[in-house]
């Protein structure tokens, strides 16, 4: 739907556009691609944050993907910069065009493939064990290659891409940003005094661990999962195709894209596991001994930053302090 949109100015809202006015789209087009037209454009599920939106042109039968940065304009140059050094090497959706100061009163955009499959969530739905096996391994694979990108230390992510800033400064940064989360009205309303408590002492805990992290510098996606991973079947074999939305990319460790990936998975009943942690080593990655513990342990910093936003549902709220009881008793989640 392309048109019967509100105001094109009011951008910045909770939720990503799922309409677009047909004078703004055309807009767009006629920078990005000169002399062209849209025909039309559906809103992309999955965005959290950004509005996605299908687009079909009149010059083209391939179809794009229009993204508008609405919630954060720092991030497009970032996520551009990022596709750009890791095309060819990661597969990734080719950037076709980028506005990344935006347009007058129209948020920065960027013009990129879109790559046919399905995302990962879809197939595991499926119950296909040997496509979902196949599917992991190669998410693995993919995350070795994401890993092989070095920074001089770790931190935030900026353009270029480049290390901005460190993730918390001082020392013990992360078991000192849980405790930021956990002083945090939103997550004191969401989770008990009891298991704020215990939480704290179990990252500090583990603080000479995380220590041992923070010496890390890779390229870590910062939301890979299997929603931002999509998925194709090609010579008989399931594999991934694009990984999509790097807009939460930081400079650290890979367990914690282990810990994201791997977070509603249980030991007891294993879907990914092994295969994602094989296709990751087969590629030349590197696991500790305990991998498995740290990055349930790391991924309480994304659960816990996660609780203290505005808005959550009680039902995505409940979930999320349900995973942190789980790290805290070595168990696995009651959700999946």
């Amino acid at each position: 739907m392309i048109d019967g949109a509100p105001d094109a100015s009011r951008w910045h809202c909770e939720e990503p556009r799922r309409i677009l006015p047909d004078a703004v789209l055309q807009r767009i087009v006629s920078r990005a691609a000169p002399h062209s037209r849209a025909l039309d454009a559906h809103p992309l599920s999955g965005g959290l944050r950004n509005a996605n939106f299908k687009l079909r042109l009149d010059s083209t039968d391939r179809p794009l993907v229009l993204r508008i940065y609405q919630h954060d304009a720092s991030l497009c140059q970032k996520e551009i910069d990022l596709l750009r050094m890791l095309g060819g090497s990661v597969p990734v959706a080719e950037v076709i065009f980028a506005e990344p100061h935006g347009m007058d009163d129209i948020p920065p955009f960027a013009l990129l493939e879109y790559v046919e499959g399905i995302d990962l969530r879809e197939l595991r739905r499926c119950g296909d064990r040997d496509a979902i096996a196949q599917a992991a391994g190669s998410a693995g694979e993919v995350l070795a290659a994401i890993g092989r990108f070095r920074f001089p230390k770790g931190g935030w992510l900026g353009p270029g891409p480049a290390v901005a800033a460190p993730l918390l400064e001082g020392a013990d940064p992360m078991p000192r940003f849980v405790d930021l989360c956990l002083a945090s009205e939103n997550l004191r309303r969401r989770m008990p005094a009891e298991w704020r408590d215990r939480l704290h002492a179990l990252a500090w805990t583990q603080a000479p661990a995380f220590a041992e992290l923070e010496r890390d510098s890779g390229l870590v996606h910062g939301d890979f999962n299997a929603r931002n991973l999509v998925v194709r079947l090609a010579s008989g074999r399931w594999s991934v195709a694009a990984v999509l939305d790097w807009e939460f990319a930081v400079s650290g460790s890979p367990l914690a894209d282990f810990g994201n990936f791997l977070r509603y998975e249980r030991r007891a009943r294993p879907v990914m596991e092994p295969h994602f942690s094989e296709g990751y080593l087969r590629a030349g990655g590197e696991l500790p001994g305990n991998w498995r513990d740290m990055a349930q342990r790391i991924d309480l910093l994304a659960i816990c930053e996660s609780l203290t936003h505005d808005g959550l549902p009680d039902a995505a709220s409940a979930e999320l302090v349900e995973l942190t009881r789980a790290a805290v008793e070595n168990r696995d989640p009651a959700c999946a």
